[in-house]
């Protein structure tokens, strides 16, 4: 899985002052299941390490990259760059990009930019992160300083992780057939980030055969975008449990279905993680012999090794 990222995160020493902001989680634990594509903007446009610092001036929504000392315009030089590289980078198959926050060229959203009186409003996107999430707009991004938050990490990681085994469907080939069978698996992480989008896609692939396959999978991909782009809450996962545990109706004696339930709420309450009734419900699909559950991407979407739903 290819993941583009600042490299700063990754310990370079590329910052204006000859530093880093090397960042272990990135390195040491997510960087076990990616292989990274770094970047700095700076370097790679020709700034140069060290270099003078920057910062973005005027309208948030046309900003321009300007030296701090000798006020030297630099925009079109991150620009030109910019565009070069992004065509580089629809090649390498990526499944998302992590972000320095703050940073003028890679700040993802509530970058400083500084109005014709020098004061600074946090209203600016770094001039490459800008154009990369216009260019890539479904690919999922993230700033290493929101990955401190559990809930962001959990929804960035999964995303990718969804990323990739999309990218790996197209790959094999684009037909009806295998998009009923990748929606199918997909069905209940749909529902856990949002059941509008969840009853949208269902519709959208119910009436499949009535459209193009390109237009198909072009409103397929946008719809799941928007969907994983919004949070799994606690309330949201609360409904697909209890819809996971009506397919052992007839299944689980009355203390087990009391058991799950129990669990289940006491999730609900924040006393237990997402993990424990996962990890029941699992054990159920595997006793009782449920084929449709075991293709469920929301029960593994990524690694246990991750350690992504052991917060309560």
């Amino acid at each position: 899985m290819c993941l583009g990222v600042s490299a700063c995160l990754l310990g370079h020493p590329v910052r204006y002052d000859g530093g880093h902001k090397h960042d272990r989680y990135v390195t040491d634990i997510l960087g076990a299941y990616v292989e990274y594509v770094p970047l700095c903007p700076e370097v790679e446009c020709g700034l140069g390490i060290p270099r003078e610092s920057m910062h973005l001036e005027g309208d948030p929504e046309n900003p321009r990259l300007i030296t701090t000392r000798t006020r030297r315009d630099v925009t079109d030089q991150m620009l030109g760059w910019a565009r070069q590289k992004l065509e580089e980078l629809k090649k390498k198959n990526l499944c998302g990009f992590l972000f320095k926050s703050n940073s003028p060229s890679s700040g993802m959203e509530r970058v400083k930019i500084f109005d014709h009186k020098g004061m600074p409003q946090k209203k600016g996107v770094g001039l490459f992160a800008g154009l990369f999430m216009k260019t890539f707009p479904h690919l999922p991004v993230e700033e290493e300083g929101r990955l401190h938050d559990e809930v962001l990490r959990e929804n960035f990681v999964e995303r990718i992780f969804h990323r990739k085994r999309w990218d790996d469907h197209i790959r094999g080939g684009k037909d009806l057939g295998r998009l009923v069978a990748f929606h199918t698996d997909h069905k209940l992480l749909y529902m856990a980030h949002s059941p509008k989008h969840h009853r949208e896609l269902g519709k959208l692939v119910a009436e499949g055969k009535s459209m193009p396959l390109e237009t198909l999978y072009e409103r397929y991909e946008q719809i799941m975008s928007e969907a994983l782009k919004l949070k799994a809450t606690v309330n949201k996962n609360t409904n697909v449990l209890f819809h996971l545990m009506g397919y052992f109706k007839k299944e689980l004696s009355p203390s087990e279905k009391e058991e799950l339930r129990e669990i289940i709420e006491a999730y609900h309450r924040g006393l237990y993680p997402l993990i424990l009734p996962i990890t029941l419900i699992n054990h159920y699909i595997r006793k009782y012999d449920q084929p449709y559950l075991k293709r469920q991407v929301y029960l593994n979407p990524h690694p246990l090794e991750l350690k992504l739903r052991n917060h309560a």
